[in-house]
């Protein structure tokens, strides 16, 4: 199958957006300062959840040597850089042309060895890559089939494999903090980064998963708190944004 007959679920107009933020990913106070704000609690949840299944120690040098990792929707590298630190042979790709230079050029200048590539999830797996650990945070929201593309996902995982998804709930709340209160009052984001419309709740997440051949074993919220300033990881309130494990059977 050559590339053109690939199917995909990119929507260009959603990787527009990221495109022109592109050379803003690792400036902690730019566009993506909700990412570096969250960017330690995503993290420390992945790494739990991948400790857990593949009965790695978190206190070692490089707990997940030996892992292969993708990072879809790698964008600058926020995701990738660390696993790659903690020991993981990760694999960062994105629809995203200019992202993947500016992740380049971070991660050599940071000493690590990431294979980047401007590439979708379905032509990963219609080149038969097949990986331990796919990294989904902050994709499906974008994409124009969601159920596509997490077969795509499900279809990159080895057996036994762990997928983890993150996204954001749809309902009022999450209009208000997510659109009105990010992009409109705190600026945090470009208007228009994110179409409400798009959000997915988190049991239609779960329904999508199951749909596409992969167990859904876990959720939690991401929820902040405007006084702290802080992000924390709760099985409480799954209300705006969240994250779900699935493992393939």
């Amino acid at each position: 199958m050559t590339q053109s007959q690939i199917q995909t679920t990119v929507d260009p107009s959603e990787v527009a957006k990221f495109e022109a933020m592109a050379a803003e990913w690792w400036d902690p106070t730019g566009k993506f300062k909700p990412l570096h704000m969250m960017n330690p609690v995503r993290l420390d949840y992945i790494c739990d959840q991948i400790a857990a299944e593949f009965g790695r120690d978190r206190t070692q040098d490089q707990p997940f040597a030996g892992i292969r990792l993708l990072d879809i929707g790698c964008g600058g590298g926020l995701l990738s850089e660390p696993m790659a630190r903690l020991g993981a042979s990760v694999v960062g790709a994105d629809a995203a042309e200019r992202n993947i230079p500016v992740a380049q050029v971070h991660a050599e200048k940071s000493g690590l060895d990431i294979d980047y590539r401007c590439i979708t999830a379905e032509e990963l797996a219609a080149a038969g890559e097949q990986f331990d650990v796919v990294l989904n945070m902050e994709v499906v929201e974008h994409v124009a089939d969601p159920l596509a593309y997490l077969t795509a996902c499900q279809q990159l995982l080895k057996p036994g494999g762990l997928m983890i998804a993150s996204t954001i709930n749809r309902n009022p709340k999450s209009y208000a903090m997510a659109i009105f209160g990010a992009e409109v009052v705190m600026r945090w984001l470009p208007r228009g980064t994110h179409d409400w419309s798009k959000f997915i709740t988190p049991d239609e997440l779960f329904d999508l998963i199951e749909k596409a051949g992969l167990s859904p074993v876990d959720r939690k919220g991401f929820v902040f708190n405007p006084v702290s300033w802080q992000w924390s990881v709760t099985a409480r309130d799954l209300s705006v944004n969240y994250v779900t494990t699935s493992i393939k059977n």
